[in-house]
């Protein structure tokens, strides 16, 4: 039963960001059952562990689960936030601190998914690694996805990345 849970919440982390990452920060799954019921390639990394491509990564107090399974890119339940490294692979630098930060931004907003991408814009223009050219790069890799029931379409996300982007600018460059 418990895999069954697990299999319905993977099914909908595949919906989520426009068949990309999983919407739900509302999902309840506790991280023991997760790493239980996923399997022996799971790997639990502690907060302040994480490391994407050299660059270390938190969200917070919560720990990342790397799932080489897991229905995405990465996902965000209820105090721990998933990757899949399988398909993280093979994406720049910035598209996969972009997929973590939007997941974390779920630990912090919930469930609105426009407001994810915010985070995630913003935190990146904070720590310096989305300047103009990463924000294309995350722009023609979302302006791929189709919108669903949670997401806009990825052009419509798109734009409203760059109005984020532009709110997050530095005073003297607005």
């Amino acid at each position: 039963m418990k895999r069954w849970r697990q299999t319905c919440a993977a099914a909908a982390a595949l919906l989520a960001f426009g068949a990309g990452a999983q919407a739900a920060s509302d999902l309840e799954l506790p991280l023991e059952d997760y790493m239980k019921s996923a399997g022996p390639e799971v790997k639990l990394i502690e907060p302040g562990e994480l490391k994407i491509d050299g660059q270390s990564m938190t969200c917070g107090r919560r720990p990342t689960v790397m799932d080489p399974k897991f229905d995405s890119w990465g996902g965000a339940y209820e105090g721990y936030l998933i990757l899949n490294p399988a398909k993280l692979q093979g994406l720049t630098t910035t598209i996969k601190l972009f997929v973590f930060s939007h997941e974390c931004g779920h630990q912090f907003i919930g469930r609105d998914e426009e407001a994810a991408d915010c985070f995630a814009i913003k935190r990146g223009r904070r720590y310096g690694w989305l300047d103009d050219g990463g924000l294309l790069e995350v722009c023609e890799f979302i302006s791929k996805l189709k919108g669903d029931w949670d997401h806009p379409a990825g052009p419509k996300r798109c734009e409203h990345m760059r109005a984020c982007y532009d709110a997050a600018a530095p005073s003297a460059t607005r």
